[in-house]
Protein backbone atom coordinates (compact mmCIF):
# COMPACT_ATOMS: atom_id res chain seq x y z
CA UNK A 1 0.00 0.00 0.00
CA UNK A 2 1.37 3.39 -0.96
CA UNK A 3 1.35 6.33 1.42
CA UNK A 4 -1.34 8.01 -0.71
CA UNK A 5 -3.55 4.92 -0.40
CA UNK A 6 -3.36 5.13 3.40
CA UNK A 7 -4.93 8.60 3.65
CA UNK A 8 -8.15 8.32 5.76
CA UNK A 9 -9.72 11.41 4.20
CA UNK A 10 -9.04 12.48 0.63
CA UNK A 11 -9.61 16.21 0.15
CA UNK A 12 -9.96 18.05 -3.16
CA UNK A 13 -10.85 21.74 -3.55
CA UNK A 14 -12.46 22.53 -6.89
CA UNK A 15 -12.13 25.63 -9.06
CA UNK A 16 -15.53 26.87 -7.87
CA UNK A 17 -14.30 26.53 -4.27
CA UNK A 18 -16.16 23.41 -3.21
CA UNK A 19 -14.28 20.97 -0.98
CA UNK A 20 -14.92 17.30 -1.73
CA UNK A 21 -13.88 15.20 1.27
CA UNK A 22 -13.95 11.43 0.69
CA UNK A 23 -13.79 8.92 3.55
CA UNK A 24 -11.28 6.16 2.82
CA UNK A 25 -10.93 3.25 5.20
CA UNK A 26 -11.24 -0.19 3.69
CA UNK A 27 -14.23 -1.70 1.95
CA UNK A 28 -16.85 -0.33 4.36
CA UNK A 29 -15.23 2.96 5.45
CA UNK A 30 -15.19 1.86 9.09
CA UNK A 31 -15.11 5.00 11.21
CA UNK A 32 -12.04 4.66 13.40
CA UNK A 33 -10.59 7.33 15.64
CA UNK A 34 -8.08 8.03 12.89
CA UNK A 35 -10.77 8.67 10.27
CA UNK A 36 -12.93 10.77 12.59
CA UNK A 37 -9.96 12.80 13.80
CA UNK A 38 -9.00 13.41 10.16
CA UNK A 39 -12.49 14.83 9.53
CA UNK A 40 -12.27 17.08 12.59
CA UNK A 41 -8.74 18.25 11.75
CA UNK A 42 -9.72 18.98 8.14
CA UNK A 43 -12.76 20.97 9.27
CA UNK A 44 -10.53 23.01 11.58
CA UNK A 45 -8.29 23.82 8.59
CA UNK A 46 -11.27 24.75 6.41
CA UNK A 47 -12.49 27.09 9.14
CA UNK A 48 -9.32 29.17 8.66
CA UNK A 49 -10.09 29.63 4.95
CA UNK A 50 -13.75 28.64 4.53
CA UNK A 51 -14.72 27.15 1.18
CA UNK A 52 -18.05 27.89 -0.41
CA UNK A 53 -19.37 24.46 0.53
CA UNK A 54 -18.15 21.04 1.65
CA UNK A 55 -19.28 17.73 0.19
CA UNK A 56 -18.64 14.79 2.54
CA UNK A 57 -18.81 11.45 0.78
CA UNK A 58 -17.74 7.86 1.12
CA UNK A 59 -17.33 7.39 -2.59
CA UNK A 60 -19.54 5.80 -5.25
CA UNK A 61 -20.37 2.55 -3.39
CA UNK A 62 -21.27 3.56 0.16
CA UNK A 63 -20.98 6.31 2.75
CA UNK A 64 -19.83 4.43 5.87
CA UNK A 65 -21.10 1.20 7.40
CA UNK A 66 -20.42 2.21 10.99
CA UNK A 67 -17.85 2.66 13.72
CA UNK A 68 -14.77 0.45 13.84
CA UNK A 69 -15.98 -1.88 16.60
CA UNK A 70 -12.62 -3.66 16.71
CA UNK A 71 -11.11 -0.55 18.27
CA UNK A 72 -12.88 -1.16 21.56
CA UNK A 73 -14.24 -4.72 21.48
CA UNK A 74 -11.98 -7.78 21.26
CA UNK A 75 -12.51 -11.50 21.46
CA UNK A 76 -12.23 -12.87 24.98
CA UNK A 77 -8.78 -14.22 25.62
CA UNK A 78 -7.15 -11.83 23.15
CA UNK A 79 -3.95 -11.13 25.01
CA UNK A 80 -3.63 -7.68 23.42
CA UNK A 81 -6.61 -6.44 25.43
CA UNK A 82 -6.72 -8.81 28.38
CA UNK A 83 -4.83 -6.62 30.82
CA UNK A 84 -6.76 -3.38 30.37
CA UNK A 85 -10.24 -4.51 29.28
CA UNK A 86 -13.28 -5.58 31.27
CA UNK A 87 -15.61 -8.46 30.48
CA UNK A 88 -18.82 -7.58 28.66
CA UNK A 89 -20.33 -11.04 28.33
CA UNK A 90 -19.09 -14.54 27.64
CA UNK A 91 -17.02 -13.83 24.55
CA UNK A 92 -16.04 -10.17 24.45
CA UNK A 93 -13.74 -7.80 26.23
CA UNK A 94 -14.48 -4.09 26.25
CA UNK A 95 -11.94 -1.37 26.81
CA UNK A 96 -13.85 1.40 28.55
CA UNK A 97 -11.23 4.03 27.76
CA UNK A 98 -11.36 3.08 24.09
CA UNK A 99 -15.16 3.31 24.09
CA UNK A 100 -15.00 6.82 25.51
CA UNK A 101 -12.25 7.77 23.03
CA UNK A 102 -14.30 6.77 19.98
CA UNK A 103 -17.37 8.58 21.36
CA UNK A 104 -15.30 11.71 21.80
CA UNK A 105 -13.85 11.40 18.30
CA UNK A 106 -17.39 11.21 16.90
CA UNK A 107 -18.39 14.22 18.97
CA UNK A 108 -15.39 16.25 17.84
CA UNK A 109 -15.94 15.42 14.15
CA UNK A 110 -19.68 16.13 14.27
CA UNK A 111 -19.30 19.42 16.08
CA UNK A 112 -16.51 20.51 13.74
CA UNK A 113 -18.79 20.01 10.74
CA UNK A 114 -21.74 21.71 12.44
CA UNK A 115 -19.71 24.76 13.44
CA UNK A 116 -18.07 25.18 10.05
CA UNK A 117 -19.14 28.51 8.54
CA UNK A 118 -20.33 27.09 5.23
CA UNK A 119 -22.91 24.52 4.08
CA UNK A 120 -21.89 20.88 4.51
CA UNK A 121 -23.61 18.34 2.24
CA UNK A 122 -23.46 14.60 2.94
CA UNK A 123 -23.48 12.70 -0.35
CA UNK A 124 -24.76 9.20 0.47
CA UNK A 125 -24.37 6.60 -2.25
CA UNK A 126 -25.06 3.36 -0.35
CA UNK A 127 -24.98 2.24 3.26
CA UNK A 128 -24.93 4.88 5.98
CA UNK A 129 -25.33 2.75 9.08
CA UNK A 130 -24.59 3.35 12.74
CA UNK A 131 -21.73 5.79 12.95
CA UNK A 132 -22.02 6.40 9.22
CA UNK A 133 -25.58 7.61 9.64
CA UNK A 134 -24.52 9.70 12.63
CA UNK A 135 -21.75 11.41 10.69
CA UNK A 136 -24.19 12.20 7.88
CA UNK A 137 -26.55 13.70 10.48
CA UNK A 138 -23.88 16.28 11.35
CA UNK A 139 -24.07 17.68 7.81
CA UNK A 140 -26.47 20.51 6.99
CA UNK A 141 -28.04 18.68 4.06
CA UNK A 142 -28.15 15.06 2.92
CA UNK A 143 -28.51 14.03 -0.72
CA UNK A 144 -28.96 10.30 -1.23
CA UNK A 145 -28.72 7.91 -4.12
CA UNK A 146 -31.83 5.82 -4.70
CA UNK A 147 -29.64 2.90 -3.59
CA UNK A 148 -28.84 4.45 -0.19
CA UNK A 149 -29.73 2.67 3.06
CA UNK A 150 -29.80 4.29 6.50
CA UNK A 151 -30.06 2.89 10.00
CA UNK A 152 -28.95 2.86 13.62
CA UNK A 153 -28.44 -0.88 14.21
CA UNK A 154 -26.49 -0.56 17.47
CA UNK A 155 -29.36 -2.03 19.53
CA UNK A 156 -28.83 -5.34 17.70
CA UNK A 157 -25.40 -5.49 19.36
CA UNK A 158 -26.89 -4.69 22.74
CA UNK A 159 -25.55 -1.12 22.70
CA UNK A 160 -26.86 2.32 21.71
CA UNK A 161 -25.74 5.01 19.26
CA UNK A 162 -22.76 6.91 20.65
CA UNK A 163 -21.90 9.29 17.84
CA UNK A 164 -24.82 11.71 18.17
CA UNK A 165 -27.62 9.43 16.98
CA UNK A 166 -29.91 9.77 19.99
CA UNK A 167 -29.61 13.56 19.79
CA UNK A 168 -29.26 14.65 16.14
CA UNK A 169 -31.65 12.02 14.78
CA UNK A 170 -34.30 13.05 17.32
CA UNK A 171 -33.91 16.72 16.44
CA UNK A 172 -34.15 15.94 12.75
CA UNK A 173 -37.08 13.49 12.52
CA UNK A 174 -38.73 13.75 15.95
CA UNK A 175 -38.56 11.53 19.04
CA UNK A 176 -41.13 8.92 17.99
CA UNK A 177 -39.50 8.13 14.65
CA UNK A 178 -36.03 8.26 16.20
CA UNK A 179 -37.10 5.73 18.83
CA UNK A 180 -38.52 3.48 16.13
CA UNK A 181 -35.21 3.36 14.27
CA UNK A 182 -33.06 3.10 17.39
CA UNK A 183 -35.22 0.59 19.32
CA UNK A 184 -35.65 -1.76 16.35
CA UNK A 185 -32.30 -1.24 14.65
CA UNK A 186 -34.10 -1.55 11.33
CA UNK A 187 -32.73 -0.14 8.10
CA UNK A 188 -34.65 2.23 5.85
CA UNK A 189 -34.22 2.73 2.14
CA UNK A 190 -33.74 6.11 0.50
CA UNK A 191 -37.44 6.60 -0.22
CA UNK A 192 -38.47 6.10 3.42
CA UNK A 193 -35.53 8.17 4.64
CA UNK A 194 -36.79 11.01 2.46
CA UNK A 195 -40.38 10.58 3.60
CA UNK A 196 -39.48 10.86 7.29
CA UNK A 197 -37.09 13.78 6.75
CA UNK A 198 -33.83 11.95 7.29
CA UNK A 199 -32.60 13.00 3.84
CA UNK A 200 -33.41 16.13 1.85
CA UNK A 201 -33.29 14.76 -1.67
CA UNK A 202 -33.08 11.40 -3.46
CA UNK A 203 -31.68 11.11 -6.97
CA UNK A 204 -30.85 8.31 -9.37
CA UNK A 205 -27.60 6.63 -8.41
CA UNK A 206 -25.80 7.63 -11.61
CA UNK A 207 -26.77 11.30 -11.07
CA UNK A 208 -25.71 11.56 -7.45
CA UNK A 209 -22.37 13.33 -7.92
CA UNK A 210 -23.78 15.59 -10.63
CA UNK A 211 -26.66 16.74 -8.43
CA UNK A 212 -24.54 17.11 -5.31
CA UNK A 213 -21.98 19.27 -7.10
CA UNK A 214 -24.73 21.30 -8.76
CA UNK A 215 -26.13 22.23 -5.35
CA UNK A 216 -22.70 22.72 -3.75
CA UNK A 217 -21.59 25.04 -6.55
CA UNK A 218 -24.82 27.02 -6.32
CA UNK A 219 -24.32 27.52 -2.58
CA UNK A 220 -20.64 28.36 -3.03
CA UNK A 221 -21.57 31.15 -5.41
CA UNK A 222 -24.10 32.67 -3.03
CA UNK A 223 -23.86 35.11 -0.10
CA UNK A 224 -21.41 33.22 2.09
CA UNK A 225 -21.41 35.44 5.16
CA UNK A 226 -25.20 35.48 5.21
CA UNK A 227 -25.33 31.69 4.95
CA UNK A 228 -22.75 31.32 7.72
CA UNK A 229 -24.78 33.56 10.01
CA UNK A 230 -28.01 31.77 9.11
CA UNK A 231 -26.41 28.39 9.84
CA UNK A 232 -25.13 29.56 13.21
CA UNK A 233 -28.50 31.08 14.12
CA UNK A 234 -30.37 27.87 13.22
CA UNK A 235 -27.92 25.63 15.07
CA UNK A 236 -27.48 27.81 18.16
CA UNK A 237 -31.05 29.06 18.39
CA UNK A 238 -32.49 25.57 18.19
CA UNK A 239 -30.83 24.49 21.43
CA UNK A 240 -32.97 26.53 23.81
CA UNK A 241 -36.35 28.18 24.18
CA UNK A 242 -38.07 30.04 21.37
CA UNK A 243 -37.42 33.34 23.12
CA UNK A 244 -33.70 32.57 23.41
CA UNK A 245 -33.65 31.53 19.76
CA UNK A 246 -35.25 34.77 18.70
CA UNK A 247 -32.52 36.63 20.60
CA UNK A 248 -29.93 34.72 18.56
CA UNK A 249 -31.74 35.50 15.32
CA UNK A 250 -32.11 39.18 16.17
CA UNK A 251 -28.38 39.57 16.74
CA UNK A 252 -27.50 37.65 13.58
CA UNK A 253 -29.96 39.83 11.62
CA UNK A 254 -28.21 42.95 12.89
CA UNK A 255 -24.75 41.50 12.22
CA UNK A 256 -25.52 40.50 8.64
CA UNK A 257 -26.18 44.10 7.64
CA UNK A 258 -22.52 44.84 8.34
CA UNK A 259 -21.38 42.37 5.65
CA UNK A 260 -20.60 42.85 1.97
CA UNK A 261 -23.32 40.29 1.21
CA UNK A 262 -25.99 42.67 2.50
CA UNK A 263 -24.45 45.65 0.70
CA UNK A 264 -24.50 43.77 -2.62
CA UNK A 265 -27.87 42.09 -2.15
CA UNK A 266 -29.83 45.04 -0.79
CA UNK A 267 -28.22 47.46 -3.23
CA UNK A 268 -29.06 45.20 -6.16
CA UNK A 269 -32.64 44.82 -4.96
CA UNK A 270 -33.11 48.58 -4.77
CA UNK A 271 -31.64 49.14 -8.23
CA UNK A 272 -32.87 46.14 -10.20
CA UNK A 273 -35.45 44.27 -8.16
CA UNK A 274 -35.20 40.80 -6.62
CA UNK A 275 -33.00 37.98 -7.86
CA UNK A 276 -30.38 40.11 -9.63
CA UNK A 277 -27.52 40.20 -7.11
CA UNK A 278 -24.20 38.73 -8.22
CA UNK A 279 -22.22 37.75 -5.15
CA UNK A 280 -18.46 37.48 -5.33
CA UNK A 281 -18.41 34.09 -3.59
CA UNK A 282 -15.87 35.35 -1.05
Amino acid sequence: MSQADDVPLEVVRTDDDVVIATLRNGKVNALSNRVLDAVADAAAEWAQDPPGAVVLTGGPKLFAAGADIDQFVAAAGDESGENDARSSGADTLVDGDAVRAIARSFRRAGQALESLGCPVIAEVSGYALGGGCELALAADLRIASDRAVFGQPEILLGIIPGGGGTQRLTRLIGPSRAKDLIFTGRQVDAAEAHRIGLVDEVVAHDRLRERTMELASELAGGPRRAMALAKAAINDGGQGSLDAGLDVEEQAFVDVFETDDAAVGVGSFRRHGPGKAAFSGR
